[in-house]
């Protein structure tokens, strides 16, 4: 049996109860069953009925992020994650959490740069109470002083906890700033310590109403439904909501990077680390599927070319990875490097740019081609094995592209990057005039 046909097996077996996985010469496509649709008001639903187990995911995301903050009000998408959860108009205080509670919902949320996520997973009896405890906190929220006041001090406690005590988030925070000097993108998701300990009621309340309304929302509710069913229950619930007027977000471009940034951090560390970064493209651009797989070449895993020369063959780190971050504006590739104790960076900076360099000039070969596709292909299947992965995969690709068809063809994209490509996009992206060199140290 070939490679290929073997590699196509393992995904059929793997995704038999969920997936139909259609293969064609040369390209595999991903596709399993969803609807979409919008509401008079504005509001985006997306369903996927798996009757398997009665369970559902359901995932409520608003289209806002640290990216529509500025100075004064950095972290207010984040503190309203928080304010969430502290009652809204028909369920006050403590309820939200003590309904679900009793009846075997749990939840969670999450804030980023792009958008905001509410998501539950509930037994599949309780979709008609969780619609009405989501749509009552979106148009309903308390937002009392006396709350504020107990979640600022969460806040800052998180932000101590996450970053100032976290040497690789606060690295990472500083990569982000040294990088965007111009787009919000260079914000802290969670704020900063001075704009958490300001905020106020109405502060909050004015982002909430601005933000937090049907027509810049994304509902995806994934399990055990039946479609007809569940839109006469959305239509129930969430038709009387009130479509507001969005002001225009006139976000902030960054120009094109024209030469090397520097930034360096010290805290209390034992060893160097450091990211090397470029400004890259954003979600969807053609562009970022080569990128995706220089990522993969250059440090995903223990065969990868990083780690194979620091460190496994020159032993001066105990890491070295590479990451891709598509934003909705633009995105960032990031190399990281955690170096051993007493090794300084330069040495290690140049076996970095070393490798950079034979990627940008010398044609990669088919094999290392292939193996990179066969590892960025089983990362995106392996990320929809879940019934909450799907429904928050199907969001993301919804909020971020315009469109969660998306999620579908990622693998025909990936698998139809050239060995030219990869070449070219790392000429194009990867130079030294677009890079950022942003170290950690030890105070000493």
């Amino acid at each position: 049996m070939s490679k290929n046909s073997s590699f196509f097996f393992f995904l059929i077996s793997f995704l038999a109860s969920t997936l139909l996985w259609a293969q064609t010469k040369p390209n595999a496509r991903i596709q399993f069953s969803v609807v979409k649709y919008t509401l008079p008001n504005g509001l985006t639903v997306i369903l996927h009925a798996d009757n398997s187990l009665p369970l559902i995911s359901y995932h409520t995301w608003y289209k806002v992020g640290s990216r529509d903050e500025y100075a004064g009000v950095t972290g207010a998408a984040h503190m309203l994650e928080h304010m969430m959860f502290k009652g809204s108009k028909r369920f006050p205080g403590n309820d939200y959490d003590r309904i679900l509670h009793e009846n075997g919902i749990t939840n969670n949320a999450f804030t980023s740069y792009d958008y905001t996520g509410f998501y539950q997973s509930l037994p599949s009896s309780k979709l008609d109470l969780m619609m009405q405890l989501e749509v009552d906190r979106m148009s309903q929220l308390l937002l009392r002083e006396e709350d504020l006041k107990t979640e600022r001090d969460v806040v800052k406690e998180e932000r101590r906890w996450r970053i100032d005590n976290n040497p690789v988030m606060a690295l990472f925070e500083l990569t982000m700033a040294t990088v965007f000097k111009t787009h919000n993108y260079k914000n802290p998701v969670i704020g900063t310590m001075e704009d958490i300990s300001n905020f106020n009621v109405a502060t909050l309340r004015k982002f909430h109403e601005t933000f937090y309304v049907p027509n810049n929302a994304v509902l995806v509710i994934a399990g055990d439904i039946k479609i007809s069913e569940v839109k006469k229950i959305i239509e129930k619930y969430y038709g009387p909501l009130v479509r507001k007027d969005i002001p225009e977000r006139n976000y902030k471009k960054e120009p094109p990077q024209t030469v090397q940034y520097n930034a360096r951090l010290k805290k209390d560390v034992k060893a160097e680390s450091f990211n090397l970064v470029f400004q890259s493209v954003p979600q969807n651009h053609p562009d970022s599927y080569a990128l995706d797989l220089i990522c993969t070449i250059l440090g995903a895993g223990s065969s990868s070319r990083l780690h194979k020369r620091l460190v496994y063959s020159k032993e001066m780190a105990t890491s070295a990875d590479c990451s891709h971050y598509n934003l909705m504006d633009q995105g960032v590739l990031n190399i990281h490097v955690s170096l051993k104790p007493g090794i300084e960076m330069n040495e290690p900076l140049n076996l970095v740019y070393n490798e950079i360099y034979m990627l940008r000039n010398t044609p990669i070969k088919e094999a290392e081609l292939e193996k990179s596709k066969t590892l960025a292909i089983k990362s995106h299947v392996d990320s929809l094995r879940t019934l909450d992965n799907k429904a928050r995969l199907l969001a993301s690709a919804e909020i971020s592209t315009g469109n969660y068809e998306t999620l579908f063809t990622d693998i025909e994209k990936i698998q139809n990057v050239t060995l030219a490509e990869i070449q070219s996009v790392a000429a194009k992206y990867l130079n030294q005039q677009q890079r950022s060199i942003v170290s950690l140290s030890p105070k000493k």
